[in-house]
This record gives structure tokens, sequence and C-alpha cells, in this order.
């Protein structure tokens, strides 16, 4: 594998002082609480109207978008939606018998509460608000709150709104930032405490939910986005470049990446990435600009197989494969967060509109977890029953393995039962000669 273009940067940045700041905004809602938040969505967000966002003024709202793209939005709804009801039913309770006598099984049971962030700042992420909130619905979550940062004198956008609205929130902050994640988890303003959070944001609110870990739970620690083609001799030069200027837009921290088996082609895109990004309106084009020039990569392979060792390899949050024969490629590719099939298909279709979520692993952590999905608002939990006779072998067999890992307490959980249920019989449950 040759690189024809190297990143002249890493997306590593210096959290120390991000990290501080959260760390004190979090101390001080902890201890005053709403105050605390009020204040701080006074001096970041310049917001000094309703935080819990009324019914009427949800109402107002929708009256102001317009007709098509509440069309829009409800088309986007409709799939993700029906994305996550397929998922949904993936996820069965079941039961077996282990042995004649002890029965065992697992439910699914949904979390109670969910906090959903939907990004606010330089982006209007009604993408967002849809993907978090539906998913959430259809996993069967009693109660969900979502946030957003509010526009001076305006609000939460009332695109974003509707759509918060439609995909049912059922409650909405006009609060953004560290104050509206910390709300969510210390069931602010009269909610109830979120056992989990989820929704992209910026690096503040990436840091606040790696802290309150463990407090609740999370969809994912999330770092810059990033996105990666593997590309043959038969792709759209102008196509490839085009989706790949897409993906840079983002942000200057977010890479992109070409993996192609043709240097024809790979020459092409380079020569027509500058002039699309020149094409883009600003602030767009500087963060395109910058993520092509600094963190870009085009690596040329000798063929299918190398360019899908270097995906797995790289574990892109969007790979997107502009080659002949889809099916070898979604057979063998093994590490990304959401895999695009075609040049049919774009990346930019999974952010917004197609189904399948977009709030995904990056940074290398498709190597072992997916992106958000009913499965994150749901545990997984398991039961156990047993007859009498069934508790003859568990009892010897946990008794003698308790006694050799020096656990009597747990060996006697086991000898009480035997004393119970069968009375005069004699048990030989010490540890077996000769075993350390």
């Amino acid at each position: 594998m040759i690189y024809l273009k190297k990143a002249a940067k890493t997306t590593e940045v210096e959290h120390q002082d991000v990290r501080a700041i959260v760390e004190r905004m979090l101390a001080e809602i902890t201890e005053r609480g709403e105050v605390a938040a009020q204040g701080f969505a006074r001096e970041l967000d310049r917001w000094e109207g309703e935080i819990i966002v009324s019914d009427a003024t949800r109402q107002a709202a929708a009256a102001q978008v317009p007709d098509r793209l509440k069309a829009d939005i409800r088309f986007a709804h409709n799939n993700i939606r029906r994305f996550a009801e397929a998922q949904r039913a993936t996820v069965t309770d079941c039961e077996i018998e282990i042995f004649p006598g002890l029965t065992a099984g697992q439910k699914q049971i949904p979390v109670s509460a969910a906090g959903c962030y939907v990004p606010g700042g330089r982006y209007s992420h009604v993408a967002s608000a849809i993907m978090t909130i539906t998913t959430a619905k259809m996993a069967g979550v009693p109660h969900i709150a979502a946030c957003s940062p509010p526009r001076p004198g305006v609000g939460i956008p009332p695109a974003i709104l509707f759509a918060m609205d439609l995909c049912g929130a059922d409650v909405i902050l006009n609060m953004g930032g560290v104050q509206g994640v910390a709300a969510m988890a210390n069931g602010l303003f009269g909610l109830p405490k979120a056992d989990i959070l989820v929704g992209p944001g910026n690096q503040y609110v990436a840091e606040a939910k790696r802290i309150l870990y463990g407090q609740v739970g999370i969809d994912m620690f999330a770092g810059p986005t990033d996105s990666m083609v593997l590309a043959d001799a038969t792709a759209d030069a102008e196509m490839v470049a085009c989706d790949l200027v897409g993906q840079a837009e983002h942000g200057y921290n977010s890479p992109v990446w070409l993996v192609t088996s043709d240097a024809t082609l790979a020459r092409k895109v380079m020569a027509l990435v500058p002039a699309q990004i020149a094409g883009l309106p600003q602030p767009n084009r500087d963060s395109a600009l910058a993520a092509w020039r600094d963190l870009a990569e085009v690596m040329l392979c000798d063929g299918p197989e190398e360019m899908a060792s270097v995906a797995d390899r790289y574990a892109p949050e969007h790979l997107h494969v502009q080659a002949a024969d889809l099916d070898w490629w979604l057979d063998r590719l093994q590490s990304y967060g959401s895999l695009f099939l075609g040049e049919e298909t774009t990346v930019a279709f999974g952010d917004k509109t197609s189904g399948p979520n977009h709030v995904l692993p990056t940074s290398g952590a498709a190597r072992y977890t997916g992106g958000l999905s009913v499965h994150k608002f749901m545990k997984t939990v398991t039961w156990q029953r047993a007859t009498r006779e069934a508790v003859r072998p568990l009892a010897e067999a946990t008794a003698r393995i308790s006694r050799l890992e020096g656990m009597e307490g747990h060996a006697r959980s086991a000898d009480i039962r035997l004393a119970k249920f069968f009375p005069g019989e004699v048990f030989d449950l010490s540890v077996a000669d000769g075993v350390p």
C-alpha cells in the first residue's frame, strides 16, 4: 500500500483544558441544581426564556415550518422508524431448559428514561433529533427527554423543535451544552434522571458524557466524524471527490480517506477535490479545506483484499464502497460504523434520511462497537428457576467449586439447600483430594 497523500496532522487534541472546564460546570450544577444550569444557559446561550418548551411553543414552531420541509422530515422519520422497528424485532426474549429441572431465560427491558442531545450550533441538526428520539421511542423507553441549544430570543429553531415533537419527545429543554446534558442526567426541571444519554455534540458535550458515564449510560465516546471511500477503476472520480468533500465539511478535524486500486482514479480525485471545496459556501469551505489539507489520505493498494485490510485497520465511522462486486465487499469487510454499498448510496443519505442510525463510532471504535440502535436503549437481563431435583447436581458442584475458590459462604448457600430438600442424605461436598 502506497500513500499518494499522507495526513499532515492527527486528530488527537489536548483535552485537559476542556475536561477541567466541564468538571467545574458539572460540579456546580450538581451542587446548585437548576439555578446553576439556568445560569450557564444565560451565560453561554444568552437564553432568558422558558426552559421546558411548552405545548403552545411546540405548536407555534410547527406552524413556522414550511409544508415541504415538514414532509421531508416526516419522510426521514418514517424511514428511521421502520428500520428501528425491524431492529427491535430481532431483540427477543428466550427460554431454555438447560438440563432437566433447570430453566433459564433472558428478557429485553427498555431503560426507564433517556436523554437525547441534539446539536444546534453552526448547523441545525434536524436529523440528529430524528435519529435519537425515534430510536428510543421504538425501543419502548417510557420517558424521553431531549435538549438543544436555544438561539437568543428565538429558542430551539422551529424545524428542530418540530422534529423533536414529531418523533415523540416527552419533554424538550431549551438548553444546550454541558448544562443540558447535566440537567437530563441529574433529573432537573422535573425530569426523571436519565438512565442513558445519547446523541452527538461538541467536545464539551462529549466530555460531559464521558465524565458522567457510570452515573448514567451513554451511547459511545464520540470523537470527530470520519469517512472512507473504497474505489476501484469502475468508480466515478467526480462522485468520489464530491462524497469526500461532503464529509470533510463537518469540520477541520474530520478526516476523510480514499483507498483505491487505481492510480488514475486517485490522481483524478485529488485534482477535483480543491475545486469542489472552493465551490462551498463559508464557513463550510474553510472546514473542508483544513480537513483535506491536514487530515485526508489517499492510499493506493494492489487490489480488493489489500483495500479491505486497510479499511478494517482504520475502522472508519462511515465506509463507502464504490467498486465492483458489492456482495464480496459486504461479506469481507469487518470494521465500520455504517457501510454504504455502491454509488447509488452516499453517506449523506445515511446522515439524514435513509434509515440506519447516523450516531456511529468514531476514531477507530468501530473495531469493537456499532452505532446507536434500539439495543442501546435496552437491557438484556437473565432469569432462572429450578425444581428441587435440579438442586442436587447444582448444589453439589457449586459447593465443591466454592470451597476450591475459598468462598465458604457460597458453599454453605448450596449446603443448606441440600440439607433441606434431601434430609438424611449424605453428600461429599469437600474439595477433591490432590486439588490445590
